[in-house]
């Protein structure tokens, strides 16, 4: 017997984080990305649910984090399937390419965060006392949205080697790059350091970093607001799995924006 459906509009925002007119966005993307491989019609063993119950799926188990094994009643499916519609779709529901790197005359921010993952591939004994994977993140300082995701990376890797070895670096186009002191040498905009014997910065570096600060706030915003999808609290994903679950996660961070 299933329990969750999307039909019954009123489970959508509780186990996804999206309003039902943005998750019908989302749905709609899905089925464009999949093109034939998700018509009703196509040969093979048909689906188990239906596409907006699958893609209700797949946005619950990144915002739960619950196992397989406790979807599968909430779906009245077998733990196994749940494994194949997440394995399948997890792909389409990542973020887009951007159709244009940001200009000249745009601010964009790069950081990273540690996504604790069991996978010891992509993961490595971090900062924070777990195997982690550094997550590159780049958000647009005015919109806020999400631009793009760099491929995760072992945790004990630093920032300014991570934002050159994720890809990320390549979404950012022509624009200024704001980063934090962690991206020294890279070519991104940091925030001014005492040099050795200087006790205090002059007043104008200290204008600088202190307009540096609030602008550079929002990427950690927008870490925060990825973070209610508790996957990325602790990842049981395996292989590219860490990297389609962060990039799904974007995309809806940002249907959530409203845009």
């Amino acid at each position: 017997m299933q329990v969750l459906s999307a039909q019954r509009t009123v489970f959508i925002e509780v186990f996804t984080g999206l309003r039902p007119a943005q998750f019908r966005r989302l749905v709609q993307a899905v089925r464009i990305k999949g093109g034939r491989a998700l018509a009703p019609s196509r040969p093979g063993r048909p689906w188990a649910l239906d596409l907006e119950d699958r893609v209700l799926l797949v946005a619950m188990y990144y915002r739960t984090n619950l196992t397989m094994r406790q979807l599968a009643p909430l779906f009245g499916i077998s733990p196994a399937a749940v494994g194949r519609i997440i394995d399948r779709h997890s792909p389409l529901l990542a973020l887009a390419r951007a159709r244009r790197k940001p200009k000249a005359d745009e601010v964009v921010i790069v950081d990273g965060t540690l996504v604790p993952t069991r996978d010891r591939t992509v993961a490595a004994s971090s900062k924070n006392y777990r195997y982690s994977a550094n997550l590159q993140v780049l958000v647009h300082a005015d919109t806020r949205l999400v631009l793009a995701v760099g491929r995760p990376l072992p945790g004990n890797r630093n920032d300014c080697t991570a934002f050159r070895e994720s890809g990320i670096d390549a979404a950012c186009g022509k624009a200024t790059v704001l980063a934090d002191g962690g991206y020294q040498g890279t070519g991104v905009l940091i925030p001014h350091r005492r040099k050795a014997g200087q006790d205090r910065l002059e007043d104008w570096k200290d204008d600088h970093n202190a307009s540096h600060r609030r602008v550079r706030a929002r990427v950690e915003h927008a870490f925060a607001r990825m973070k209610n999808w508790k996957i990325l609290r602790d990842c049981r994903r395996r292989g590219d799995g860490v990297y389609w679950a962060a990039s799904g996660i974007a995309r809806m961070h940002n249907l959530a924006l409203g845009q």
